[in-house]
This record gives C-alpha cells, structure tokens and sequence, in this order.
C-alpha cells in the first residue's frame, strides 16, 4: 500500500522519514550510480583497464567496511582509530585512481563514494568539490550527467550556497530526470523563501510522478510542510516484489529512457 499523508500510521511513517529521508535519498542515488556505471560500461563496450578495474575492486571492498564500521556506535578506541585510518586510506587510493584514470567510468565512480562519504561526514563543502570534479569528467552519457549534476546541486545546497546549487539544478536533463530536478528546484527554491515557487515546483514533480504512477513519500512530506496535501497516487504495487523476486537491483532502466528514482 501506497504510503500517503493520510495513512493510519502516517504520524510514525512520516517522522522516521523526516529523521532518515536524507540517508534514504543518498542510497538511492549510490544505487543509481552504481548501476548506470556498470549499464555505461556494457552498453559502450568499453575496453577493460584491468589495473584500473582491479584498483576500484580494492576502493569497493575498502568502502564496504567503512561503511559497516561506522553504522556501529559502540566501537572501542582502537576501533574508532582503525575506522579513521581506514577511511584516510580510502581517500588515498581513490585519489590515486583519479589520478591516473582520470577520465574512466572506474574514476566516477569512486568519487561518487568519496562525495557519500564525506556527505556522511557532513563535509558538504568537500563532497561539492569532489562532485565537481565527477562532473568534469565526459563520459557522454546524459544519465551519468544528470545523476551527478543532481547530487553537485543538492551538496551546494547543503553547504550553503543557494544560488550556485539553483544554477545547476537548472540545467537540461534527460526527460526521466525531471520529478527528480523539479523536487530538488522545490528545495532550493524553499531555502531562498521563494514558498510560491517552491510550491510550483513540488507541484510538478508530483504531477510527473503521477503520470508512471510512482509515489514519493518524502517529497509528499515537504509538500505537507508547506500546506499542500498532494492527492495520493497508486503506485505500481508489483514493481518492488517483482525487483526482488527476479534478484534484481531496483533499478531497472537504462540512462536514455527510463522511469527515474528520487534525488
């Protein structure tokens, strides 16, 4: 059932995702970037750099256990120093990558796990920089663009800097980006008290979720803050347990047609 504003156990449901709607966000868009990576590198047919595939695996593993270790909030002195030299070492080797392979798929992606874990940090100032950096780099592929331009804009937003983070929410983005852009425009428009527009803008990527029949809790949390009750959606029941049936990710579609995910 389709979470709504006026679910039985809305209270509860909305204010757990008040608290966690950002890590929820954040995830979704690694498992974007994950997933468009390997959907770039298949559909290209890019020439397998093995030094530079090896590196990444090692930069994967790396970050799997930062990340175990530091949803764990009793660790012991010399625990915490290992989780704060792991994560040292972390930043090391995907600078490493960036250095020499700069312009692959492999160097995205490792500044995308960089930008989470600094976002982690709350180092927004840092993860604009290193997503700036994923930016500049031209695979020439949209989707890849649009999910890097999303999360530079929000970091920018986080870190303070309004305008700089509107610019880039403004840019072009392939049409199965634009619930996401439209919600990310609301946000933006909100921290400059522009409410009108703000308004407007949750308005429209309501309307465009509505249209694919996929519902957003979190956007209809901000739209609720806002005094606006957005009319529920039916959204496609099967889609999540027929992803997790098949043991695919929930990400199914490609970077030039598909049915985009929150921001």
């Amino acid at each position: 059932m389709a979470l709504t504003p006026n679910s039985p156990n809305a209270d509860n449901s909305m204010q757990a995702l008040k608290q966690y709607g950002s890590y929820i966000v954040t995830a979704i868009l690694l498992a974007l970037a994950a997933y468009f990576g390997w959907t770039y590198w298949q559909d290209n047919h890019a020439r397998v750099d093995t030094v530079a595939a090896d590196h990444y695996a090692d930069i994967q593993r790396l970050n799997e256990e930062v990340s175990l270790a530091s949803q764990n909030p009793d660790l012991e002195a010399e625990a915490k120093t290992a989780l704060a030299e792991s994560r040292t070492q972390l930043d090391k080797d995907i600078d490493n990558l960036v250095s020499t392979h700069g312009e692959s798929v492999y160097a995205w992606q490792a500044l995308m796990i960089k930008a989470r874990q600094q976002v982690d940090s709350d180092d927004f100032t840092g993860a604009s920089e290193t997503l700036k950096k994923a930016l500049a780099i031209d695979l020439g592929d949209a989707g890849l663009t649009a999910i890097t331009r999303l999360r530079y804009a929000k970091t920018l937003l986080a870190a303070g800097d309004a305008d700089a983070a509107l610019a880039e929410a403004n840019n072009d983005m392939p049409s199965s980006f634009e619930a996401s852009q439209q919600e990310l425009l609301g946000d933006v428009y909100l921290a400059q008290d522009n409410k009108d527009s703000a308004i407007k803008s949750y308005n429209n990527a309501w309307e465009l979720l509505r249209s694919r029949q996929e519902t957003r809790a979190v956007l209809a949390l901000k739209m609720e803050s806002l005094g606006i009750v957005p009319e529920p959606i039916e959204s496609q029941a099967s889609l999540i347990q027929e992803s997790a049936t098949a043991e695919q990710p929930l990400v199914i579609e490609n970077t030039t047609a598909a049915t985009e995910q929150p921001s």
